[in-house]
């Protein structure tokens, strides 16, 4: 188990059980970067990811760019 998947878990049974929009995530998103800037760059790696999830995953390899 990475350490991250500590803080996935912990979201998964505080949070699991409810609905938001993405709307809502980016606005929480965005309101994390600006407490914590030092995350800007894996933050929008990860949103990018996540809009991008529908698309062939080779396709995020320009990710790394």
């Amino acid at each position: 188990m990475y350490f991250t998947d500590r803080g996935i878990e912990e979201l998964a049974n505080r949070r699991g059980e409810e609905h938001i929009s993405f709307a809502a995530l980016a606005d929480e998103l965005r309101t994390f970067v600006d407490l914590n800037p030092e995350f800007e760059t894996p933050i929008e790696r990860l949103a990018t990811w996540m809009a991008r999830m529908d698309e062939d995953y080779d396709e995020f390899d320009d990710l790394d760019a």
